[in-house]
């Protein structure tokens, strides 16, 4: 485990801006995977969760995931957020589950992070963990688990715990798909003495190799989604189509909402 620091206080605040009520990161990918690496070594206790527009809309009809996401640092995963962001002056930089998985795995092996894996469908944590291993030799696995679908009971939930901060991980991964991995975040960072949980969702199939990603070329103009829904149109297409279309109404509420702050001060 990465020892402790000073370099920065454990109560260190990040700039946000809020979005459909939802308060999100404004930095970059650089900015957060430099907080991210440093969490243990600064004594940081970070609650991460990585937000596309769907879990936007999600959030703005469910008081509960608003409440998991306002509890931790949201951080913009969708890049039409990061470009609301930035419409609205902000330095939002897209920071992508998938992405920031393999750059801070690469990174922390010169710190000794050691990297706990929670989630996924059976195997699907040991193949990711595998391939990143030969991907970054030299990466510290301190555990992975692949919990059953139904909600655990109180003892085998404290249990869990137990067995995770027994295995002493800088980062715990979760991969339990949003809603249900963000209120696992909320519920459980009190509990768990790692210096940051980080809801990465689909990033267990895309790193496990079970999902193939849309080509950087439609990553870049914010067609990932485009590209999952031609995977899989008959559960996705509804879920995007309303999704998309709904935040885009959300924003243009939070445009009416500062012209009228504007036009009243």
């Amino acid at each position: 485990m990465i020892p402790p620091g000073r370099s920065v206080a454990a109560r260190q605040t990040v700039p946000k801006v809020r979005i459909a009520g939802v308060p999100i990161a404004a930095f970059g990918f650089e900015e957060a995977l430099e907080l991210f690496l440093r969490a243990p070594a600064d004594g940081l206790r970070l609650q991460v969760h990585f937000c596309t527009t769907h879990t936007i809309v999600e959030a703005h009809d469910d008081p509960r995931l608003r409440a998991a996401l306002q509890s931790g640092l949201a951080v913009a995963d969708g890049l039409p957020i990061a470009w609301e962001g930035r419409a609205r002056g902000f330095p939002i930089g897209r920071v992508c589950g998938p992405d920031l998985m393999p750059a801070l795995v690469d990174r922390g092996r010169a710190l000794g992070a050691r990297h706990f894996f929670y989630g996924g469908a059976a195997g699907v944590a040991d193949q990711m963990a595998e391939r990143l291993a030969a991907r970054y030799p030299g990466i510290v696995v301190a555990g992975i688990e692949s919990p059953p679908f139904r909600p655990l009971s109180e003892v085998e939930d404290g249990a869990m715990v137990d067995r995770l901060n027994r295995a002493r991980p800088d980062f715990v991964w979760v991969g339990l798909g949003t809603p249900k991995q963000d209120h696992w975040l909320a519920d459980h960072r009190d509990r768990l003495d790692a210096a940051a949980l980080l809801a990465v969702g689909a990033a267990f199939d895309i790193l496990g190799g079970y999902r193939v990603r849309a080509p950087v070329a439609l990553q870049r103009l914010g067609l990932e989604w485009a590209f999952r829904f031609g995977q899989e149109p008959r559960r996705l297409g509804r879920r995007y189509v309303v999704a998309n279309t709904r935040f885009i109404g959300l924003a243009l509420g939070d445009l009416t909402q500062r012209r009228r702050r504007s036009a009243g001060a």
